[in-house]
């Protein structure tokens, strides 16, 4: 029987589902929250040899250095590896040391989500009650102008790696 993994955006988390045939059309909506049509996820990877570099800082902030960011992310690679998604304590450091490290500032409602993450509080609740908040301003800059930078939530699933579901669900 195969197991296909499925990936759900609003729930962060891999789920499998098992099929008793080979099934590459089907995708199954989130056995959790009940999102439709979930993202197949491919299990193995390849990296592409002889393909040329972009030199652009395409969806990056306005000023930043993509090599700062890259140097960011790569001293702290082990890091994400080993965070406990269940611990916005722990998160919440991780993405200030990333403000850090980057250079970024953080806006007035940006730090008072990290603020409350590291006060322990659930990540899921401050993004339902600021999230109006986080979305209308630039979380990074306080400016409150509409950005198009990342959401908390977009954050958080940038950082963490997604939770594994490790029930089975028929395809």
């Amino acid at each position: 029987m195969p197991v296909y993994e499925f990936y759900c955006p609003d729930c962060h988390t891999i789920y499998n589902f098992f099929s008793r045939r080979v099934d590459t059309e089907s995708r199954p909506d989130c056995p959790r929250c009940g999102r439709k049509e979930l993202t197949r996820q491919v299990s193995l990877f390849a990296i592409s040899k002889g393909r040329p570099e972009t030199s652009d800082d395409e969806g990056l902030p306005p000023g930043m250095d993509e090599d700062k960011m890259m140097r960011a992310f790569e001293s702290m690679a082990g890091e994400f590896d080993n965070v406990d998604e269940n611990d916005p304590k722990q998160a919440a450091r991780l993405m200030r040391r990333l403000f850090d490290a980057t250079g970024m500032k953080l806006g007035g409602g940006m730090a008072e989500a990290i603020r409350r993450m590291e006060a322990g509080e659930d990540p899921d609740r401050i993004e339902a009650e600021m999230g109006d908040v986080l979305e209308e301003e630039d979380p990074f800059a306080g400016s409150g102008v509409k950005s198009s930078l990342p959401s908390l939530k977009e954050l958080r699933r940038g950082l963490l790696p997604p939770k594994r579901d490790e029930t089975w669900y028929p395809l």
